[in-house]
């Protein structure tokens, strides 16, 4: 295999756009590294134009593959931009239009608040372009390996980081989340998110019961 790294072509309409979320590029991300002339990955070396965000989380990935290291730049905007993304979560874009937010902070959280939980949920839900690297075309593997969950408009990574989510922004019990899960089946997801919203605050007894009630 050549230690030549080379760049993906990239698509007019994506020109200056980041692989990975969309956004403006600002760096290469160049992917995978050789190590005493070995390299362990299943496609050829490659360059993705990255912005700056998406770069530093590729850079912490451990992962094979351009596609892995892909989930968890998703997982890594996720986590940083959690606030935003709750917007969406306890909001509808009618509610924060109505909303009588008046001065200071509270007031421009009103103008700004839905136009940054929009850019936030476009770039974890972002659909990278195919990988095209001397004319050839590098099959997507990633089906192999990963199980992304959608839910509400949402594209997670794994249903994991869909729970962890909503037991963020609803200030969850997670373990009592997962149990309802585990009863109603990941299908029922928005009513285990509604019953385990309704228990908030509630005792370990009184949670217990709940679940013996479904």
């Amino acid at each position: 295999m050549s230690n030549a790294i080379i760049a993906i072509e990239v698509p007019f309409n994506k020109r200056n756009s980041c692989w990975f979320c969309g956004e403006p590029a600002a760096k290469d991300f160049a992917f995978p590294k050789v190590l005493n002339g070995f390299v362990a990955c299943c496609h050829p070396k490659l360059s993705v134009p990255s912005c700056r965000e998406c770069y530093t989380g590729a850079k912490q990935s451990k992962q094979d593959s351009i596609w892995l290291i892909a989930n968890d730049v998703k997982k890594f905007l996720l986590n940083k931009f959690k606030k935003h993304l709750a917007i969406g979560i306890n909001w509808t874009k009618e509610e924060l239009a109505a909303s009588e937010f008046e001065g200071g902070n509270f007031e421009s959280f009103q103008r700004s608040a839905w136009f940054m939980f929009e850019i936030a949920r476009d770039r974890v839900n972002y659909s990278s372009w195919p990988l095209v690297v001397d004319g050839i075309n590098i099959e997507d593997l990633r089906q192999d390996d990963i199980s992304s969950f959608c839910f509400d408009g949402m594209e997670y990574p794994c249903l994991q980081d869909a729970i962890e989510h909503y037991v963020y922004a609803y200030d969850l019990n997670e373990e009592f989340f997962h149990q309802v899960l585990r009863k109603l089946g990941v299908d029922k997801f928005s009513s285990a998110v509604r019953l385990s919203r309704i228990m908030v605050g509630t005792t370990l007894q009184e949670r217990k019961i709940a679940l013996k009630e479904l």
